[in-house]
């Protein structure tokens, strides 16, 4: 290299990839950037503008990609090298790109604290004849092959790691029974396996760099060029198309999907082409022969064809008759035409009754229940023609009956299917609702149990720095009451720990109960008490007969209550009373009622539901679902009951009697 600094003209289609390229090689003093691009238009016009001494050419990009524009450079400025910088690896593009006449190829693998020592490695070697491997530095190091100069590094494990990768996505590709390629933006194949050159009875050389729509025959030209600028356009992620090869008659089955970026920007096409000439061929020996097959069939068997005379009697019998109705022509011709029809149908005339319909009006059709002369029975359509001589005498009728029971069931079934797909779009829209609203439900638990745990946290943590730091400048007055402070706030933990473990024990029912006879007076006035004792002033009152008695679990019990009762004093209004009373069916049910608003109709559905809340958004949802699951648990329930005629909004639970 001369110290005088080398001119760049950088085309990438990704603008953040030159961004990071021109600030690189800026601070490597060795090159200065005089233009940029996007396509390898913009490449075209860029080196007949600059004549740089150095192009970086991308190769998968819009509208023209890098091998398309490569030999239009080089014209537009003969003395520029260009090297190829992409994301393809350098199997057989390497050597594609030099036979258009690059000066070396860099994979965007490369670290970019190398790339202007690799740069300057390759302008170095650039019009020395050596192996391709050399004028490809890739990866953290060069490679071994007769790179003179490298120093070795320490191996990266992550790089190791994808390098395994890649290696064995490469052994899939290579190995693949199926024809794969991997393409520039604008289809040009940068890489294909083993596969896809036998399918395309080319070598594998000559297809790098080739346009792959010029591969096609039959119409595959526009197909794949249509396929190419609607995944270009965002149209499609993927585009199947069918086509010959050209030169040859085989049909292929092409699968063209394009590769993106994390931000959504096309990278470049991957093709997958499959062999379907066997596959064709079969299907349209099998279409021609079914086509037959059709055509002998409604022409002769479809239908069942015969005439009756004046007075309703067979007088002729086809193919298609015996095959429907099952009669020989011996066994039906000279028979009333009334027995190809329900006895119901026949006690009424109907038949008689077809029969002059057509002679009033020259026709009759009709749909209907037929039999067979094995006594099953078939949906007929059928057609009845009056028969006239010249002279316009009746000589008698022609009858064409079609099975189409087959048909009457398809449209029954299709109807029977929307009317199920209905419901099941029906089902499937409120359980999406129930999914969404769970999901609502959930997030608003997090948010409140974080808001929940954050006041006491901030009061125990605070309360305890403050009377390590200031014990001795702390009256007794106030080391109480932040003594007190860090005690509520070490029970209000407690209580939200106890929720949050209650009713995960509930909803794995791994909760056990110790059952026995429970005075339910001691119960509700030993929680009317605490709730005084943390809400002073509120006015709760208790009705129970004191030798009431229950059978439950003391402590579980006492929990459902305090929840209730807790539940009236936080979102109701005083006064709140507790009652209980026996029911004639064997169960006590306990009432806590109180004068506030009530619960909105809109949530009353799922009120005792996990991390529902009302309205105000307090509290972390757990209670009432609590409540209900302990009370079941115990066999029996817990229910909401709302204001009626003055009567109080009403939280109930049922419990089994002792």
């Amino acid at each position: 290299m001369t110290p005088e600094a080398t001119t760049v003209v950088l085309v990438d289609d990704a603008p953040e990839v030159r961004s990071l390229l021109r600030t690189h090689l800026r601070l490597s003093g060795r090159f200065v950037v005089v233009g940029e691009g996007g396509s390898g238009l913009d490449a075209v016009e860029l080196a007949g503008q600059h004549r740089p001494g150095l192009m970086l050419l991308d190769v998968s990009m819009p509208r023209m990609d890098g091998l398309e524009a490569l030999p239009r450079v080089l014209v537009a400025s003969p003395g520029t090298r260009v090297v190829l910088f992409t994301g393809f690896d350098e199997r057989g593009l390497a050597s594609r790109g030099r036979q258009l006449g690059a000066a070396g190829f860099l994979e965007k693998s490369l670290p970019l604290d190398r790339l202007a020592a690799a740069l300057d490695e390759l302008l170095e070697r650039d019009g020395r004849d050596g192996e391709h491997e050399r004028d490809v530095p890739r990866g953290a190091a060069p490679r071994d092959e007769g790179a003179g100069g490298s120093t070795e590094q320490r191996p990266d494990p992550a790089a190791h790691v994808l390098g395994e990768d890649l290696e064995r996505f490469r052994e899939v590709f290579e190995e693949a029974a199926i024809g794969m390629a991997t393409m520039t933006l604008t289809g040009s194949v940068v890489r294909a396996n083993r596969a896809l050159a036998e399918v395309l009875d080319r070598p594998n050389d000559e297809l790098l760099g080739a346009d792959y729509a010029d591969l096609t025959t039959g119409g595959g030209q526009a197909r794949v060029r249509a396929a190419v600028e609607d995944l270009n356009a965002g149209r499609a992620d993927v585009v199947q198309v069918e086509h010959g090869v050209a030169g040859g008659t085989r049909r292929l089955a092409a699968t063209i999907a394009v590769v993106r970026g994390r931000e959504g920007r096309p990278l470049y096409l991957f093709l997958q082409a499959q062999d379907v000439t066997e596959r064709r061929a079969a299907q349209e020996r099998l279409r021609q022969s079914e086509e037959r097959f059709r055509l002998l069939v409604e022409a002769v068997e479809d239908y069942a064809i015969f005439m009756l005379d004046p007075t309703g009697r067979v007088a002729s019998w086809n193919v298609g008759a015996q095959r429907i109705k099952g009669y020989s022509a011996e066994e039906i011709i000279g028979q009333h035409f009334r027995r190809f029809y329900p006895v119901d149908k026949q006690v009424s005339r109907h038949p008689e009754h077809e029969l002059e319909m057509a002679l009033r009006d020259g026709h009759y059709e009709e749909e209907g229940w037929r039999v067979r002369k094995d006594g099953t029975t078939f949906w007929a359509n059928v057609v009845i023609t009056a028969v006239r001589n010249a002279a316009g005498e009746l000589v008698g009728f022609a009858k064409v009956t079609r099975d189409i029971t087959e048909r009457r069931y398809a449209s029954e079934q299709r109807e029977s299917a929307a009317a199920a797909l209905t419901a099941a779009k029906t089902d499937l829209e409120q359980m999406n609702a129930r999914l969404v609203q769970a999901a609502a439900d959930q997030s608003q638990f997090l948010a409140v149990t974080a808001h929940e745990l954050r006041t006491p946290v901030t009061v125990l943590g605070g309360s305890a720095d403050t009377l390590s730091r200031y014990w001795t400048q702390l009256a007794d007055e106030e080391r109480s009451e932040l003594f007190e402070g860090m005690r509520s706030s070490a029970a209000r933990l407690r209580r939200l720990l106890g929720e949050l473990l209650t009713a995960s024990r509930l909803e794995a029912g791994a909760v056990r109960l110790d059952l026995g006879r429970v005075v339910l007076a001691e119960v509700l006035l030993a929680a009317a008490a605490a709730a005084r004792l943390a809400h002073p002033g509120q006015e709760i009152a208790v009705d129970v007969d004191p030798a009431l008695t229950v059978r439950a679990d003391h402590d579980r019990l006492a929990q459902a209550v305090d929840n209730l009762l807790g539940n009236a004093l936080r979102h109701g209004a005083p006064p709140v009373r507790l009652t209980a009373a026996p029911t004639g069916s064997g169960d006590v049910v306990v009432r806590v009622s109180d004068h506030g608003p009530g619960v909105p109709e809109a949530v009353r559905s799922r009120l005792f539901e996990r991390f529902v809340t009302g309205e105000q958004r307090r509290g972390t949802g757990l209670g009432l679902f609590i409540v209900r699951e302990l009370a079941r648990a115990h066999g029996g329930d817990a229910w909401y009951e709302p204001a009626v005629d003055g009567a109080p909004s009403t939280f109930a639970l049922s419990l089994p009697r002792a």
